[in-house]
């Protein structure tokens, strides 16, 4: 009832605009004075127009829309209905034969008039509503400056105007263009890199980076400007998710490492990977895990017929099932607590669900633990474990298994890189001994946030006040998001023949020091404030990583991302020699997990004071730990 009370009174309003142009008309006509032998001409001309008018105004459907929202669709409609309008003009001006006739000039003036009072009505009743509702919040909250003067600054000035949280002073960009112009009211101050001038002069400490189409170089450099000049900075969300609904352009964030080290946008060859799993059964090994559970998040949009969840934690099994139940109800899914080295309940799994893809995502990957007291269990989780599963795999018939590698896999010098090495030979084994099943190996770097990794470390240590701990000035590490690292791994799976070790394109390293930096000031803090710590080189652990073996080349593939690794193929011999040391009953020390890494990864040289063992020792030893075996 209330609404048609609405449309009623814009109706009128529509109507009267409509008499204000037809009366207006005749005025300008005869330069503001009454011509009053064209009275009953105006009079039937009235009659004539109101009821056109009236059905114009509500077939161009001018009575949906809210005039405090007036905007170019509203205009849109406005310019139609007067259209209309103006048609029931010209048919007066040709039918009406009474004297004096109708001037010309009505043809011209009505459908300017009439444009100017709706339109201009519907203006001037969002300028008063917008002023009444916000009016208020005109000098106040934080000032800050908008970096972006394109579509997404413009789409986010409009939210601002509302907000009473933030007063834009301005906004900056790199098009030469718009330096000295406005934006919706607002200056156009300059370029990006005058932004540190502009934040001192104009007393900002904050920013808004409103760029989401921007290049991730370009984001950065805008970013670390501010961040540099002292200011908090913020983002605004993709044009992408705006557009689609997902968030609001107002939904601004502080700017993370991640946006510092974010890497431009993956794209997949979505039709070839969803040929690879649609309606199929697909098994993920170390579900739970940071890798394991963002590739089951990716396999939910390739609408496989079934999803096996196999994990150890149960905690971490059971998140990832409840992700699926909030997110993917449709999909089939069978969470199974159970460990990679036992065959049986692999056995009894692979049976059962009998998975066409094997996802391998399980494995020991903290490389200081697993080197000291936990060698062995690194090397059976992370070789025997392959092994289990990649002959469960071909046993029952499963068409692809995806081993998830490492780049510490690449010249080792730890024993997690050097079972990771190993568990890539194993699946290159079973490929050649029976090719049945694809084995496929995707290499990649740290990938961000992963649980482990080193920026929740950082972020724990900044929350404590300090201080962050380095290991060494000079190390560096390479950087993907995890979702990056899944989507890659999906498509080398849909590409690979069988066999290949796929190598990611990781960009270029960062230095560990430089991210702890970066992350002080993104807080909010000086180095004066958060001390950085040098403590050394943990054990096994590298200066910088390497995705090739200095034996290895690699050959393009269709995707720049991904590139394949010419590599040693294991000997044929290979598997039985490995199945016989994990035959034997008793753990090894990890001196000797070390020779016996030795034995099969000729690249890999041990850390730790321990450069004679790259050199061959006595037989003796080799063939005591095989014995052992």
């Amino acid at each position: 009832m209330k609404r048609l009370s609405r449309s009623a009174l814009v109706l009128l309003f529509d109507l009267l605009a409509a008499c204000a142009a037809w009366v207006s008309t005749y005025f300008l006509r005869f330069n503001f004075e009454w011509p009053a032998e064209y009275g009953a001409q105006i009079a039937w001309g009235l009659f004539v127009l109101l009821p056109v008018h009236a059905v114009a105004c509500t077939r161009a459907g001018l009575y949906r829309g809210i005039w405090v929202f007036a905007s170019l669709p509203d205009l849109a409609r406005v310019l139609r209905a007067v259209a209309i309008s103006s048609l029931a003009v010209w048919a007066f001006v040709a039918l009406y034969r009474a004297t004096p006739g109708v001037p010309r000039s009505t043809l011209i003036l009505y459908p300017m008039l009439l444009v100017l009072i709706m339109a201009g009505g519907r203006a001037a009743y969002r300028m008063w509503k917008e002023h009444r509702l916000y009016g208020g919040l005109i000098a106040k909250g934080k000032p800050v400056v908008v970096v972006g003067a394109g579509r997404g600054g413009a789409m986010l000035l409009r939210e601002l105007q509302r907000s009473p949280d933030w007063r834009v002073i301005g906004l900056v960009d790199d098009d030469a263009d718009k330096w000295g112009r406005e934006l919706l009211g607002l200056p156009v101050l300059g370029p990006v890199n005058a932004l540190p001038e502009i934040l001192v002069s104009e007393r900002v400490e904050h920013v808004i980076l409103a760029m989401p189409s921007a290049a991730t170089k370009v984001r950065r450099a805008a970013t670390d400007l501010a961040v540099r000049a002292g200011a908090k900075v913020f983002t605004v969300p993709g044009l992408e998710d705006v557009m689609a609904g997902r968030v609001a352009v107002s939904s601004i964030r502080r700017v993370d490492i991640e946006d510092l080290l974010g890497r431009e946008p993956v794209w997949i060859d979505t039709p070839h990977v969803e040929a690879m799993l649609r309606d199929k059964v697909v098994l993920v090994t170390g579900a739970g895990g940071s890798i394991g559970s963002e590739l089951c998040r990716q396999l939910a949009r390739f609408a496989p017929r079934r999803v096996v969840l196999y994990e150890l934690n149960e905690f971490a099994l059971y998140n990832v099932e409840q992700w699926f139940s909030s997110h993917a109800p449709g999909i089939d899914v069978v969470p199974l607590a159970g460990d990679v080295k036992d065959a049986a309940r692999l056995a009894e799994v692979f049976a059962a669900w009998r998975p066409e893809v094997v996802f391998h995502a399980a494995a020991y990957k903290h490389v200081p633990l697993m080197e000291v007291a936990n060698a062995w269990q690194a090397v059976r989780n992370n070789v025997l474990g392959t092994l289990r599963v990649g002959e469960a795999a071909q046993r029952h018939g499963a068409e692809r298994f995806i081993l998830i590698s490492t780049d510490k896999a690449v010249n080792p010098t730890n024993v997690m890189g050097a079972s990771k090495r190993l568990a890539e030979l194993v699946c290159q084994a079973l490929h050649q001994r029976a090719p049945g099943t694809q084995f496929e190996m995707v290499r990649f770097g740290n990938v961000l946030g992963s649980t482990g990794s080193v920026i929740p470390k950082f972020q724990e240590q900044i929350a404590r006040g300090g201080p962050i701990t380095v290991t060494h000035p000079e190390i560096n590490r390479y950087f993907m998001s995890i979702p990056e690292a899944a989507q890659l791994v999906l498509q080398a799976a849909a590409m690979g023949q069988g066999g290949e070790i796929f190598v990611m394109d990781m960009g270029d390293p960062v230095k560990i020091v430089d991210l702890a930096r970066n992350m002080i000031r993104l807080s909010g803090y000086s180095e004066e404030e958060i001390r950085i710590e040098f403590t050394g080189l943990r054990p096994g652990e590298k200066l910088y990583e390497e995705l090739l073996a200095d034996s290895e080349e690699t050959r393009e593939t269709p995707h720049p991302k991904l590139r394949i690794a010419r590599s040693v193929p294991a000997a044929s011999s290979f598997l039985a020699e490995l199945a016989g040391l994990f035959a034997q009953k008793d753990c090894l020390g990890d001196d000797e997990v070390r020779r016996a890494l030795l034995r099969w990864v000729p690249e890999y040289v041990p850390m730790g004071g321990r450069p004679a063992l790259r050199i061959v020792e006595s037989e003796s030893k080799l063939a005591r730990v095989g014995d052992r075996a």
